[in-house]
């Protein structure tokens, strides 16, 4: 039963490849948008002492929320990695990405103490110090993986738009042959097409 889910599953996945890509790629753009804040507010609060910005009340909440829609992108884009592994067998890229991919829980804990735990009991972080700045530090690490999946949504929508326009020029060139060769039949005599009279 596993077995034939999987198989399921994996020829369900291909079959919506581009659009599976297309969501993650969605997600993981919300994530710059995060990566922002972290690095001009707490990220900038614990290096120099003082925030570049400092957003308040619920845009704060948002931001931090947007975090928690990298989950999804994380399982999504995994998929990915996973599906090149099982099509190409064992290569570094893959391995690496889904090594940097599935970190980003270590830091997604550390936004959950930092800021959804703390603000309920009024502490501060339960992480050491040094964890804490390997968990912010942490997030950085799914920005190549946010421009591979990008350069491959990119590319697979490039690659749609050719075939479809190679299939649309085959489609023309074809109806035009057709047409060609109607018009050359009918321009052509019967007397030609059954051959010349005998004198």
């Amino acid at each position: 039963m596993p077995r034939e889910f999987w198989s399921w599953f994996w020829s369900w996945y291909e079959r919506h490849h581009t659009l599976n890509v297309a969501i993650a790629a969605a997600l993981f753009g919300l994530q710059l948008v995060h990566l922002v804040w972290l690095t001009g507010d707490p990220l900038a609060d614990r290096v120099v002492g003082d925030a570049l910005f400092h957003p308040g009340g619920p845009l704060r909440w948002l931001l931090v929320l947007v975090d928690y829609t990298e989950i999804p992108a994380l399982v999504s884009v995994s998929l990915l990695y996973i599906g090149d592994l099982r099509k190409q067998g064992a290569s570094l890229r893959p391995i690496l990405y889904l090594v940097f991919l599935n970190s980003q829980f270590l830091h997604i804990f550390w936004i959950t103490d930092e800021f959804v735990v703390s603000s309920g009991d009024g502490g501060s972080s339960t992480l050491p110090a040094w964890l804490a700045y390997v968990a912010i530090l942490i997030d950085y690490l799914e920005l190549p993986v946010i421009y591979d999946t990008m350069r491959r949504l990119i590319a697979m929508l490039r690659d749609g738009a050719g075939r479809s326009g190679l299939a649309r020029r085959s489609r023309a060139a074809a109806d035009h042959g057709s047409g060609g060769l109607l018009r050359h039949q009918a321009a052509v005599p019967s007397s030609a097409v059954e051959g010349s009279p005998s004198e």
